[in-house]
């Protein structure tokens, strides 16, 4: 008898356990659906228009900006040991973002080279490196619209 009790209290807290989540999962959603998916679907439309096919570019951008702007202070030596912080960057995250638009990925990488070799040029010269970086600058916001 004992054993018979203990099973049907068990059977209960199980019964319980399971009404509980299926009352929970059918509650109302907070937005309408047809709201939700417009939501949703401006998001992806403002994403689109911010993100490249090569993904979110805004941390490699923020630091070409920051050496951009060191060039224009004439700070060549600063811009030289930050655009190092893009290189790293930018070589680590290949393998997950060269696949995603290869072209794309190699005219940008192209445009990065570009900015190093003239920031380590033996004698930099600030109209050179300005001009590769304003390149660069111009290279991503290019990419940001596809």
């Amino acid at each position: 008898m004992r054993y018979f009790q203990n099973a049907i209290r068990h059977i209960a807290i199980v019964s319980s356990i399971f009404l509980l989540s299926v009352a929970a999962g059918c509650s109302k959603p907070a937005t309408p659906p047809n709201a939700a998916s417009a939501a949703a679907s401006s998001q992806s439309n403002s994403n689109a228009t911010s993100v490249s096919r090569l993904g979110d570019l805004s941390e490699f951008r923020t630091i070409a900006a920051d050496v951009a702007g060191r060039v224009d202070k004439n700070d060549l030596s600063g811009a030289k040991t930050r655009i190092k912080d893009l290189e790293s960057t930018w070589d680590s995250a290949e393998a997950g973002i060269k696949p995603r638009a290869a072209s794309d990925w190699h005219v940008l990488d192209k445009s990065i080279d570009r900015a190093l070799s003239a920031l380590r040029a033996t004698a930099p010269k600030q109209d050179d490196c300005k001009a590769a970086m304003s390149d660069l600058m111009k290279t991503f916001d290019s990419l940001q619209g596809k």
